[in-house]
């Protein structure tokens, strides 16, 4: 990383998405670690020791320093990347946040699930591109299906739908294998990415620490809720048939039949590179009710 302050001074890191669910974590570790931390919004934040919030977003950010240390965003990578392409700040490091969607659904049988996986190796690659031209190491970190702080749409949804109902049905073929993980675990991989030469111009998968069929994976959450909410296993035929008023009802809003088939398919991804380039580490699966709640 060039020196891009004056000697004694603590580095700046300048991050998008500092109140998202990867970026709440982040924020508090950057502090802990030394840096002095410049963070956007576009609505007012609460406090945080050693972070200083400026109101602005990737289209219209304001005033920003000429240079800093490192960038991270925990945002939209499109919308980053395009950003950085045109505007950035002079800087050493850049760490973002992708998906592993990229690879998930640049298949699925839904044209708006492929235009999601376009849209993000569009962005990667233009992320790497803008950063090779500049000389500066960049890592994308491709989350598997995130959960932790209650603001995720698939656990935390599953989890609000078992308590509304008291239950929570799957058909029997929902066996594909998953590996949540937890937004702890991504923030301290974002953290190991920087002081970690050898995640420059790479893209990493960061799942969990578990693999797990879907169904287990449901069924640790509704055991992770009062009343321990009932799991019904149904035919896959009768599923389908109960899925269209469910769909009138709300109760499966968004719920896509290319979402229906990934139940079945194993998306598990290799976290060897990660583990071996900047030491991840991630947890096994094992929620309580708190990681599937909304915040206030």
């Amino acid at each position: 990383m060039p020196p891009l302050r004056s000697s004694g001074e603590p580095p700046l890191a300048l991050v998008f998405g500092g109140s998202g669910q990867i970026g709440r974590p982040l924020l508090a570790r950057l502090p802990a670690a030394g840096w002095r931390v410049l963070a956007l919004s576009r609505e007012p934040q609460p406090e945080l020791p050693g972070v200083e919030w400026r109101r602005g977003e990737l289209a219209a950010t304001g005033p920003l320093p000429a240079a800093v240390e490192t960038i991270l965003s925990c945002g939209p990578l499109d919308g980053f990347a395009q950003w950085f392409a045109r505007s950035a700040p002079q800087c050493g490091r850049v760490v973002a946040f992708g998906s592993t969607s990229v690879e998930v659904k640049q298949d699925s049988t839904d044209p708006a699930e492929r235009d999601v996986a376009g849209r993000l190796r569009a962005a990667e690659e233009q992320l790497f591109a803008a950063a090779a031209a500049r000389g500066v190491g960049a890592t994308v970190l491709r989350p598997t299906l995130v959960y932790g702080a209650g603001r995720d749409a698939t656990l935390t949804r599953i989890a609000a739908l078992a308590r509304r109902l008291h239950g929570f049905a799957l058909p029997g073929d929902a066996r594909g294998l998953r590996q949540p993980v937890h937004v702890d675990d991504l923030a301290d991989a974002a953290m190991a990415c920087l002081d970690a030469p050898a995640t420059h111009g790479r893209a990493y998968a960061v799942p969990g620490g578990e693999t797990l069929p879907y169904r287990e994976m449901v069924a640790r959450v509704l055991a992770a809720l009062p009343g321990t909410p009932r799991l019904w296993t149904l035919p896959p035929a009768l599923f389908r048939a109960l899925l269209a008023p469910a769909r009138m009802a709300g109760l499966a809003a968004g719920f896509s039949d290319a979402a229906l088939a990934r139940m079945r398919q194993d998306l598990a991804f290799d976290d060897a590179p990660a583990r071996r380039d900047f030491g991840y580490a991630p947890r096994a699966f094992r929620p309580d009710a708190a990681m599937l709640t909304p915040p206030a």
